[in-house]
């Protein structure tokens, strides 16, 4: 199976990186030519969780043109850039396979409106850094959950064959509860990390931190009461001890200036409550303080 990486940020390095030592033919698409051109001068450089280094001297594509059939293209960009990439996808044959790798819940209708026969959601549980353009940083052990959304399974069976022991997958059977759970994850840590300017392990180290992560985790268990048995208060805390000194995606993106994925892993759980007629005022609360930071530009 020939596989292709699309985006070189953390989670896209990351794969990519793995994938290389299982599968002689992958490749990473890099839409910025600065760092297309330091990959292919450095090699793409992983250090892993014990410190050590992995170094592979990557394919590097530059466009998404003449992409075989029965290729595996993993999309690893944030939200905010699938659009464009859609209507490329709508250009390619149906016969590729698209696997997303994206936050939230937003992408999960759109991407099944796209032409390909075989879709896949992935949802990542490690943690990635990028230090620079080439070198990629394995900041925590964790699986890949993957779910078809439509298609083939025999997809999914390869994929599994590319297992390694510090990068596994697993299967699950429902795509959008998976990508709902996860969210639901991401929204007890990324939006007070994102306030606060605090690493992961701060919110259960600060009694004042600790105290609105507990109140946010008991709304949310009122709002989704059949989450209580996948979600523990004492888990979600040992989460943020185990990666404490991870910097969550929202902090980081709120630190370099991009935008956030707050609309589809905040907004999309808001929503998803309000359809149920639930309220969660301490997100709502959060929900807005988020956009009104990013929208006043103000850099931290």
């Amino acid at each position: 199976m020939k596989i292709v990486v699309v985006g070189a940020g953390s989670v896209g390095m990351l794969v990519a990186s793995f994938l290389s030592q299982s599968c002689q033919d992958v490749s990473l698409y890099v839409k910025r030519k600065e760092q297309a051109q330091q990959l292919q001068e450095q090699g793409l450089v992983r250090i892993n969780l014990d410190g050590s280094l992995y170094k592979v001297q990557i394919k590097i594509r530059t466009d998404l043109l003449a992409i075989e059939e029965n290729t595996l293209v993993i999309v690893a960009v944030k939200y905010g850039q699938l659009h464009d990439l859609y209507k490329r996808f709508e250009t390619l044959s149906a016969n590729i396979s698209l696997l997303f790798l994206q936050n939230g819940l937003a992408h999960y209708e759109e991407a099944l409106k796209l032409p390909q026969k075989t879709i896949v959601f992935g949802s990542c549980q490690f943690g990635a850094e990028r230090t620079n353009a080439y070198t990629v940083v394995h900041r925590g052990q964790g699986i890949v959950k993957l779910a078809l959304g439509r298609g083939d399974h025999l997809v999914m069976d390869s994929i599994l064959q590319r297992q390694l022991e510090n990068f596994q997958f697993r299967l699950e059977e429902n795509a959008e509860k998976m990508l709902f759970e996860k969210a639901l994850l991401n929204c007890f840590i990324n939006p007070l990390t994102a306030i606060l300017n605090v690493k992961n392990g701060e919110l259960v180290k600060n009694p004042h931190s600790e105290q609105l992560l507990i109140s946010l985790y008991d709304e949310l268990m009122e709002a989704f009461p059949e989450e209580k048995s996948r979600f523990k208060l004492e888990d979600v805390k040992n989460l943020c001890r185990k990666t404490a000194m991870n910097t969550s995606s929202m902090l980081s993106d709120r630190l370099q200036n991009r935008p956030t994925e707050v609309e589809t892993i905040v907004g999309a759980v808001i929503r998803k409550a309000a359809r149920l007629g639930k309220n969660v005022p301490i997100l709502t609360t959060f929900y807005h303080l988020l956009l009104a930071l990013e929208e006043s530009g103000e850099k931290m």
